[in-house]
């Protein structure tokens, strides 16, 4: 798609949405154990690069609380939040983010934008959501917690009421109330940044005597690619992670809106465009960045109508951070309320409903999903790495099991097996079918019928051949009907000598 010079709809929209990402920027970054400032920094530079070859004309990138969450998960076990360390290593993990999307949309992988399996994501996503919310408890209650693991976190702040500070109690939860109800009445309306500038003026007045974000740095991102580099080994696996979980986000907003408009959608574009807006996080100071289904769908409900908008986000907020210094009085509980309300959006358990009435395999694998990532926090990807490997093994487990319906009339074994038939699952059809001879006894005549098979290769149809060369000793003739076509060449060469071929219509 040409990118037109932007229209009056798209500086509306990109104006409106850097309103938003201002705020929630500061709040994902503190999420993410980083100074609030390098919140500021990805949104400036994110939007602006990934509007360069996105495909989505509505897509809003930046800092999210999924990747954020990711983030300190990753960098946690190797340096102290909030440390210059830790501030290096993110923007390392920007940039192999972005490098590792970058080469998935040249190689025309975006297809794995559909491949992730949806119960791993769910059971995940969800529990990531109740861990940010857990996250900010310390913070909505200013009460301390000295553990990165949210959970604890959350814990040792509600296990000292003593510590409560019933003002910034107060002030996050009207944020929380506000955003959400003021989304009820209208969505076009900027809530979060009302109740941000509401709560910065009332802190400056003194109003507010809680705890504030602090020294927020004026001026341009800190461009620079001198940074520790020998953390590379440490981050590539988080780094791909980020690079195939952060995407799914991005993936089904941008998939949503293409098929509202009855537009065409790039995955592999959308990568390269979601590369490059982290490659430019990083080297700007930032953090790896996502897409925002809210700022996406504000974007597009103000009118934004090409990739203009994004990058107009990207540099209203450009525009700002001169004066960033304004925002050192921001009471932290307001963040914390800002966060909470994203996350709340995410904890959605009807899916794990969904998944037991229709598949308790899938059930199987996103609950334990969810239960690791809890488990294993702040190192949330290893909860998804499990999860993974859970969707894999329930895959082998269904691709092994054939299942055989039979019926019996007179001396003739009906049998109609379902599934997969190739080297894996060959030796247990096998198996089924001479555990079925020894079953009945007086049959004298098998029908095989593999109309219902999904694959049938080589190893398939030779241990067919070594079962019908098994019967034929026990004086039991085979027949083998309706082999699918992209397989009866080779099988009339393989079964021909020992068993018959019959095309039929299938039953």
């Amino acid at each position: 798609m040409r990118l037109t010079p932007p229209a009056r709809g798209d500086v509306i929209a990109g104006v409106s949405v850097a309103l938003v990402l201002i705020p929630q920027s500061l709040a994902y970054a503190e999420l993410a154990g980083l100074p609030p400032v390098h919140g500021l920094y990805a949104a400036a530079v994110a939007p602006i690069a990934g509007a360069l070859i996105g495909s989505s004309p509505y897509l809003q990138t930046g800092p999210v609380a999924l990747t954020s969450l990711l983030t300190l998960g990753a960098l946690s076990p190797l340096a102290a939040t909030g440390s210059a360390t830790f501030v290096a290593y993110a923007a390392v993990l920007a940039v192999l983010v972005g490098a590792a999307r970058v080469l998935l949309g040249l190689i025309r992988w975006g297809a794995l934008a559909y491949f992730m399996s949806i119960p791993v994501v769910t059971g995940f996503t969800v529990a990531a959501a109740v861990l940010i919310v857990g996250s900010q408890v310390p913070s909505l209650l200013d009460a301390p917690a000295d553990s990165d693991n949210p959970a604890r976190a959350a814990f040792d702040a509600l296990s000292g009421p003593g510590d409560w500070s019933v003002a910034s109690m107060l002030v996050g939860v009207a944020v929380v109330a506000v955003v959400m109800g003021g989304r009820r009445i209208s969505a076009l309306i900027p809530w979060v940044l009302i109740v941000t500038i509401a709560a910065l003026l009332a802190s400056r007045a003194g109003a507010l005597d809680i705890a504030q974000i602090g020294t927020v740095p004026s001026g341009l991102p800190p461009f620079s690619v001198d940074l520790p580099w020998e953390a590379v080994p440490d981050l590539i696996v988080p780094a791909i992670l980020i690079a195939l979980v952060g995407f799914a986000e991005p993936a089904s907003i941008a998939r949503k809106y293409a098929a509202a408009d009855r537009q065409e959608w790039n995955p592999n574009r959308e990568f390269i465009g979601q590369g490059l807006a982290n490659l430019a996080a990083g080297v700007a100071g930032g953090y790896p960045a996502g897409g925002s289904f809210s700022r996406s769908a504000l974007n597009r409900m103000t009118g934004a109508r090409t990739r203009w908008s994004g990058a107009v986000t990207g540099a209203t907020v450009l525009v700002v951070l001169p004066f960033a210094g304004v925002l050192s009085a921001l009471p932290t509980a307001v963040l914390a309320g800002l966060v909470i309300v994203a996350a709340i959006s995410l904890i959605d358990l009807k899916p794990f409903f969904t998944y037991w009435q229709y598949s308790k395999p899938q059930f199987l694998v996103a609950v334990p999903t969810f239960i690791a990532t809890l488990l294993l926090a702040p190192r949330v990807e290893r909860g998804l790495l499990i999860g993974i490997a859970l969707a894999f093994v329930v895959h082998l487990w269904r691709e092994l099991r054939v299942d055989l319906r039979t019926t019996v009339d007179d001396d003739t074994l009906y049998v109609h097996p379902e599934g997969v038939l190739y080297f894996a699952s060959a030796p247990m059809l096998e198996t089924q079918l001479t555990g079925l001879l020894a079953e009945n006894p007086a049959v004298r005549r098998v029908v095989l019928d593999v109309h219902r098979l999904g694959r049938l290769d080589l190893t398939g149809l030779m241990a067919i051949r070594g079962f019908a060369e098994q019967a034929a000793n026990f004086g039991v003739e085979v027949e083998v009907r309706d082999v699918p076509e992209h397989a009866r060449d080779r099988a009339h060469r393989v079964l021909d000598p020992v068993c018959r071929l019959v095309a039929t219509e299938p039953t």
